[in-house]
């Protein structure tokens, strides 16, 4: 099948229709994609924050290809090769103790559940309104938006939900037999939503005092989104266990928990055959290697999206911008996409920008333009 074949009526008939989609887009490279009418976008989607240093970044490239030549897959019935330098890496540059790899943001909050109900004896989970976790069933069980959660209920782990941002709702539920509390630094899906001043603060002094575990989701967040390698890096708040996904590997399929010393996985307790295979390390070494480079960066990225957006009242987080549009965001979201910008909406009527990491000026006041005039 060439680049420009159109599978779509493919798709239609053999695929589960679980997606809505719309364009066919057949190549990519630094900030821009192709479709399949040879039509060029700059890409504020970026596989929603996945494609944190571009599409195709060489780096990556090369390290995958170097390393398919050498060893795809052995399982973790053995030593991987890049597996452990890459857990050091993200060791050091969280500040955790330890690393378990897994494929996926969902399977990180997965494991993270596990890990907090083996390691606490406790059942019970609290969560915040609005909140994304995923949609596996554990990971669903913490994740608000009941159009996705009610229809499987009853869901496991236990979870009560209070709104993000209220530490005295929190009061009302946490107790001694609460495991963990996940929390987002910023809730991307929800529209790019921070917290008020102190909340992931007193979020942690709340897990102190009822011995249970802050579980701190950065799939969104983490690996330089926000001009630091976590979100939660912008506040003085030590999580004990930490999810990753999304731009932890430039678009190769890879996720990860990293915790503070003494919460671990004893043999046993937890497995994967694909994680943390050769390809997603060498490809997450790379990812790492490049965003360190581009890092110091983002914040005067950041400034010049919030300077180029300044009259619709945008929140940027580094590069996490959101804007509230309101019933007009698909509309805003189509108009973007004709003049060449890719962008989507997010939760509540919010467009929501998460652009490569690697985004130039040019492209920033490009993308400011269209933004622009699609929002009149």
């Amino acid at each position: 099948m060439n680049e420009n074949q159109d599978y779509r009526d493919l798709d239609a008939r053999y695929y589960m229709q679980a997606f809505g989609r719309s364009l066919m887009l057949v190549k990519g490279a630094g900030s821009r994609v192709w479709d399949a009418d040879g039509n060029e976008y700059i890409d504020c989607v970026a596989g929603i924050a996945v494609c944190s240093t571009g599409h195709c970044h060489p780096a990556v490239v090369t390290a995958l290809c170097d390393q398919a030549h050498r060893l795809i897959h052995c399982s973790n019935l053995y030593y991987v090769p890049g597996q452990a330098e890459c857990a050091r890496k993200l060791v050091e540059l969280t500040g955790m103790n330890r690393a378990f790899f897994v494929n996926s943001g969902a399977e990180a909050m997965e494991a993270a559940i596990k890990l907090a109900r083996v390691r606490t004896g406790r059942k019970k989970f609290v969560a915040f309104e609005d909140g994304f976790h995923g949609r596996t069933m554990g990971s669903l069980a913490v994740t608000h938006k009941p159009a996705i959660r009610e229809p499987f209920d009853p869901l496991e782990p236990q979870c009560s939900f209070v709104r993000y941002g209220d530490l005295n709702a929190l009061e009302t539920v946490i107790d001694d037999k609460t495991a963990g509390v996940v929390v987002e630094p910023i809730q991307g899906e929800a529209g790019i939503i921070s917290p008020p001043d102190g909340f992931l603060e007193g979020v942690r002094e709340a897990c102190n005092r009822h011995g249970a575990l802050l579980i701190v989701d950065e799939v969104q967040t983490g690996m330089g989104r926000t001009g630091r390698w976590l979100g939660l890096q912008h506040t003085g708040v030590k999580a004990d266990i930490i999810t990753l996904a999304k731009g932890i590997a430039s678009g190769f399929p890879m996720g990860a928990i990293v915790a503070r010393e003494g919460l671990e996985f004893e043999r046993g307790e937890h497995g994967s055959t694909f994680a943390g295979g050769p390809l997603a390390c060498a490809a997450a070494l790379a990812t790492i290697d490049v965003i360190e480079k581009i890092l110091p960066s983002i914040p005067e990225k950041a400034e010049r999206f919030a300077a180029g957006l300044s009259a619709h009242n945008p929140r940027v987080r580094g590069l996490m911008i959101g804007i509230s549009v309101g019933d007009t965001c698909p509309a805003v979201q189509e108009a973007c996409a004709r003049a060449g910008v890719l962008v989507n909406c997010a939760g509540h009527g919010n467009l929501r920008l998460v652009p490569p990491l690697i985004i130039t000026n040019e492209e920033i006041d490009r993308v400011c333009e269209v933004v622009n005039e699609a929002l009149g």
